[in-house]
């Protein structure tokens, strides 16, 4: 049917279903109205940068008024910031898993509680590049941990449960073939490690703590540039993992 679903059987016994942290909500907001139409969802960390992608594409979609006014449907809260220009939603994540993670439980909810189909999500940002241009884009084939597996891992109560992270493969490729159209950003298809730091975690070796040494560094980013990883960043596996399992066409690009 093409709408997003969502794994959660404890929804339907609730009176309400506020999302707390976009300051939105099912009694408080006509949600069907409001989102209804909405096609394709971007999502970034800098709230600033996502209010520029929404008037870029106010601007590329040819809508009334020049974009400057967009109101951010978020307002209400400082935790994101959401903007829309026609089927278009422009939000902001954070940093990191828990950001991102906290922001599309409720965005997942939304779209499902605004009755939108076949919703296309999209996570452009900057991230770390690996043995490639700077400047280049990297389309995400599949998105990996620090130990190069396509795996989520995460605690659930007490237990460790483990999620795929496939990502859409024809959105992949339809992707890179629109990049083609635009010769000024070098693009490629290749795997994007996600790491919960981005200090020791990524192997930097100037954060507040390093306990390895400069050839140790060197040794993994090499290990990792050989499994085809070519760039590295804070969010993709939770993305990867929360839009498959709720059936939303997801692809990840990042500028390292």
């Amino acid at each position: 049917s093409g709408l997003v679903h969502i794994k959660n059987p404890h929804l339907d016994s609730m009176e309400e279903d506020v999302l707390y942290h976009l300051d939105l909500g099912t009694k408080t907001h006509n949600l069907p109205a409001m989102f209804g139409d909405i096609k394709f969802v971007c999502v970034g960390g800098s709230p600033n940068r996502m209010r520029a992608f929404a008037q870029f594409m106010h601007k590329e979609l040819g809508l009334a008024g020049n974009g400057e006014d967009l109101a951010d449907i978020c307002a209400g809260t400082d935790r994101y910031a959401m903007y829309r220009a026609g089927p278009v939603l422009s939000i902001s994540h954070g940093m990191g898993i828990p950001s991102i993670s906290i922001m599309l439980h409720e965005l997942i909810k939304l779209l499902h509680h605004a009755k939108c189909r076949d919703v296309t999500i999209i996570r452009i940002g900057t991230s770390g590049g690996l043995g490639i241009k700077a400047g280049s884009v990297v389309i995400t084939d599949m998105a990996v941990d620090s130990s190069f597996q396509p795996r989520f891992e995460q605690v659930v109560l007490d237990d460790v449960v483990v999620r795929s992270t496939e990502l859409d493969k024809d959105l992949t490729e339809e992707l890179l073939a629109c990049s083609k159209e635009i010769p000024d950003f070098p693009t490629l298809i290749g795997h994007t490690m996600c790491t919960y730091d981005f200090y020791e975690g990524q192997g930097r070796l100037d954060g507040a703590l390093c306990s390895f040494s400069s050839e140790k560094k060197l040794e993994y980013l090499k290990r990792a540039y050989e499994a085809g990883i070519r760039n590295i960043e804070m969010e993709s596996t939770a993305f990867a993992a929360l839009c498959g399992l709720c059936g939303l066409k997801g692809e990840c690009s990042h500028t390292p």
